[in-house]
């Protein structure tokens, strides 16, 4: 394939994955977004090493590592505009608020967060704070592997699920193929083991299995997937793959 394409699809990747302020895109670039998702675990490999990097130096020059792992949070989340982390609280809010797939639905669209969204957004950032803390000061490599993995799980979800509803971004984002949605976890996969060795085995399973926990889970509730089911399995599979690395390295 050409390398301009594969430039154009990456630089879609990061436009729709993060709010870095980059130009705009001509709107048929847009139409290439499910070619364009075998490169989610590239750009989570960026903003996962913007974070360790800032949480390194904070490090470096003086703080506690717990502080320089709220920084690398705060790094990370500022980066993506937190749109992950909106999409976990709508998610715990609309499947357990609700008790039908529309209701749920319907909570997930509202803007509004409920109990349930700020029991999930405060257990998730004091998991990936305590997780952060150990691997800056042992293995900080391991966390722009856990970034990118768990965005390289996204497009699996993306291909074997429906959409829940006719709109939302991941509706206008599309249905990657088989192909380009098993290319994600390869080359997430594959930054792990650079990153991390053999352990990136054990990181590259529990990523796919807390991702398939969720679109199981999102199936039975909602029929399907949506953006906020996307962005849920990004932060847990994130979570999850941060806590093994914390066990094995």
């Amino acid at each position: 394939m050409d390398k301009s394409i594969l430039m154009r699809q990456l630089w879609l990747a990061a436009v729709l994955l993060t709010r870095l302020p980059l130009p705009h895109l001509p709107e048929g670039a847009f139409a290439q977004g499910p070619r364009a998702v075998w490169a989610y675990p590239l750009v989570g490999l960026g903003v996962g090493t913007a974070g360790a990097v800032v949480g390194c130096l904070g490090i470096w020059v003086g703080i506690s590592t717990w502080a320089a792992a709220v920084l690398a949070l705060g790094v990370m989340t500022l980066l993506t505009g937190a749109m992950h982390e909106d999409g976990l609280a709508d998610l715990f809010d609309g499947f357990w608020g609700g008790f039908s797939p529309a209701r749920r639905l319907e909570i997930m669209r509202d803007s509004q967060i409920g109990t349930y969204g700020v029991l999930a957004l405060v257990l998730m950032s004091v998991v990936k704070i305590s997780a952060l803390a150990v691997l800056l000061d042992t293995a900080p490599l391991a966390i722009g592997a856990a970034a990118a993995l768990s965005r390289g799980v996204m497009p699996a979800l993306m291909h074997a699920l429906p959409h829940a509803r006719a709109d939302g971004l991941s509706h206008s984002v599309g249905r990657p193929d088989l192909t380009t949605a098993s290319l994600s976890i390869v080359i997430g996969a594959a930054i792990s083991l650079l990153c991390v060795g053999l352990t990136g085995v054990a990181m590259t399973v529990i990523a796919v299995a807390a991702a398939t926990v969720i679109g199981v889970l999102a199936n039975r509730k909602i029929g399907g997937q949506t953006g906020d089911v996307l962005g849920a399995a990004q932060q847990l599979s994130e979570a999850a793959v941060l806590l093994t690395c914390t066990a094995m390295l």
